[in-house]
């Protein structure tokens, strides 16, 4: 049995394999980069390592870093989590040259099914269908984009190395197809090592199924059942349960034993998951669904098969990588009840971009599994992924776990940095969601609520007549004149509230407020939680962030991260909607475009240039008629 265990990775997933490994009796090591100094996982461990700067590139994608953190702490395996390395079939081998055990699926296997076109052509030669496509040696740009005609758009762009929606574009229209593809290009590069794409038909009103399987170096291999991630933003996951809905029991067989032959035809070990795309329009149909990709790791969304299980997924790698046998029979894997995780992003609701900052107020419900690798007083940086934690429910029935799960995401309160709580709940109560009708695009039809409630008005407004009364000492005070007020006693005060850039006259009553909120003061600013949603409000003196926009030629940075490319050149003429430059934060890219035709001024930045959230990066002078 392992008794040692370095954790190449960091946040949520390091700590819940120190979870596992603590009980296993496992000493365990974590590596933590300067941005992660203070980490959760770090104190965790029984050692932590620093392996150098923040940016990935220089601290958890070294390969180099982490075996010299291994040699130094003499541990005798690798756990690689998920993300990151762990589907680096290199990595796995350097560690297995170097002597240690590697906590993960044999190397070959993993070189075979990273690569989606070759994972496609060995799904096809097991007999199980695969996504209409195409997956050939020309990459040139001309070839890729015949081949898109061919299919007829919309086509997906996928990144052939890695996963996790990154390197990944829909493209509705031929004129799009070369700066999707640039883009595609460059993502994968920067992630993977490997801009090389393939090409698929895009299916509409799609179910994204992917079967949890595992196997041991004896020749065994097992399902663990299904999962269904539908629910997605932006090609990232974001609600995923298990099992999936609407599935009968031929359909479930039918799907697990196809995962099986698949992993079986690569002599798999360890812990995988094949995934299938199914065509949902007009309902599930076993005609209709197609393998689209495994992924050789542990996934994120592996609690829910646990809580459906009844079995610890980590505890199984160790076991496997030590050499034992699975310790379950197919037959003896049984499922009970339902169970569904949701991601809490660390994004802005409203336009979907990543959120970062300090997190000077985190709450969440203690009545559910919860996976988080942040704290109060701890930070969401632009350097890794922006998930902040997973919230599990587990109940006898969909509807109860959904329940559950909608009322925890409504509990969350997190300040300052913004999240997708609110939408998470909406989501989870859906009229749709609750009728199992889940599909990829689901959650682009769940729009966050612009309108503040009016009970959080009131309760923000009680909240500035407190904290006046609390000042009521200070003779120089305004809020003096309001010693003696009293809301029960039937009188009435307008107070004047901002919160964004809107302002608020607020008429104070008796009126309730009503319960499900909760208040916290920060200096001037009041901080109303309700229904996952954090709203601020300041004194209406105090005036919030102002500045020139897209409207007078300025293009500032919608999120603090890094330039990626520069796309137009200093001087020259360039038309509404032409891309100026590309800023990336959280692995996300965003694209600046031209808000008018005009000439491109100036250019304040160059890429690799880290910049902050409001930068003025360039600016356009309108072309005169």
């Amino acid at each position: 049995m392992i008794n040692s265990l370095l954790i190449a990775n960091r946040g949520e997933i390091a700590r819940r394999i120190i979870r596992t490994a603590r009980r296993m009796g496992i000493r365990t090591v974590a590596i933590y980069s300067e941005a992660d100094v203070d980490a959760p996982h770090t104190r965790e461990a029984d050692k932590a390592v620093t392996i150098g700067p923040a940016p990935a590139l220089q601290s958890y994608l070294s390969p180099e870093k982490i075996l010299a953190a291994a040699r130094a702490t003499h541990v005798e395996a690798i756990h690689p989590g998920y993300g990151f390395l762990s589907e680096n079939a290199e990595f796995a081998e350097a560690v297995i040259a170097a002597g240690g055990v590697w906590v993960g699926p044999p190397p070959k296997a993993m070189r075979t099914m990273g690569l989606k076109n070759e994972a496609k052509a060995l799904a096809a030669s097991a007999g199980v269908p695969v996504t209409p496509g195409y997956s050939g040696a020309d990459q040139t740009t001309k070839r890729l984009a015949e081949e898109a005609e061919k299919l007829g758009f919309p086509v997906l762009i996928k990144a052939i190395a890695g996963g996790g929606g990154k390197g990944l574009r829909k493209v509705d229209r031929a004129s799009d197809f070369a700066d999707a593809l640039a883009s595609a290009r460059r993502e994968a590069k920067a992630a993977f090592g490997d801009d090389r794409v393939l090409l698929e038909t895009y299916i509409g009103h799609s179910r994204h199924i992917e079967v949890q399987i595992f196997g041991d170096r004896h020749g065994n291999l097992v399902h663990l059942f299904e999962r269904d991630c539908s629910l997605q933003r932006r090609h990232q996951k974001v609600i995923e349960e298990a099992p999936a809905p609407g599935l009968s029991e031929t359909f479930r067989g039918a799907l697990c034993d196809a995962a099986v032959r698949v992993a079986k035809a690569v002599s798999y070990e360890g812990a995988g998951t094949v995934e299938f795309i199914a065509d949902a329009s007009k309902g599930l149909d076993p005609g209709r669904v197609w393998f689209m990709e495994m992924n050789t790791r542990l996934q994120v969304e592996h609690p829910v098969t646990e809580m459906i299980t009844g079995l610890d997924l980590v505890e199984w790698q160790l076991l496997v990588a030590s050499g034992a046998p699975l310790p379950l029979r197919q037959n003896e894997i049984v499922r009970r009840g339902h169970a569904i995780e949701a991601r809490l992003y660390a994004e802005d609701p409203m336009s979907s971009l990543p959120s970062t900052g300090p997190l000077l107020h985190l709450r969440f419900p203690s009545h559910l599994r919860l996976e988080t690798g942040v704290e109060e007083g701890g930070a969401v940086t632009p350097f890794y992924d922006p998930m902040i934690a997973k919230l599990i429910a587990h109940a006898s029935t969909r509807d109860d776990a959904a329940s559950m799960l909608a009322s925890a995401c409504s509990a969350v309160e997190v300040w300052p940095v913004k999240t997708n709580a609110h939408l998470l709940a909406r989501a989870l109560s859906a009229d749709a969601f609750r009728a199992g009708a889940v599909e990829t695009g689901l959650l682009e039809t769940i729009a966050p609520e612009v309108e503040i409630p009016e009970r959080v008005l009131i309760a923000a407004a009680r909240a500035r007549i407190e904290g006046a009364r609390a000042k009521a000492h200070d003779p120089t005070s305004p809020w003096v004149a309001l010693a003696g007020f009293r809301l029960n006693a039937g009188s009435a005060i307008e107070v004047a509230l901002r919160s964004g850039h809107e302002n608020y006259s607020v008429r104070l009553d008796s009126s309730a407020v009503g319960p499900g909120l909760h208040v916290i003061h920060h200096g001037e600013t009041v901080v109303v939680f309700a229904e996952g949603q954090a709203f601020e409000f300041a004194p209406l003196s105090h005036e919030g962030a102002g500045g020139a926009g897209e409207a007078d030629g300025v293009l500032r940075s919608p999120m603090p991260g890094r330039v990626v490319t520069v796309a137009a050149k200093l001087g020259t003429a360039v038309t509404s909607g032409d891309p100026i430059l590309v800023v990336e934060a959280m692995k996300m890219e965003h694209t600046l475009r031209a808000p008018f035709d005009g000439t491109l001024t100036e250019l304040k930045v160059e890429p690799g240039q880290q910049v902050s959230e409001g930068d003025a990066l360039a600016t356009l002078e309108p072309k005169s008629h």
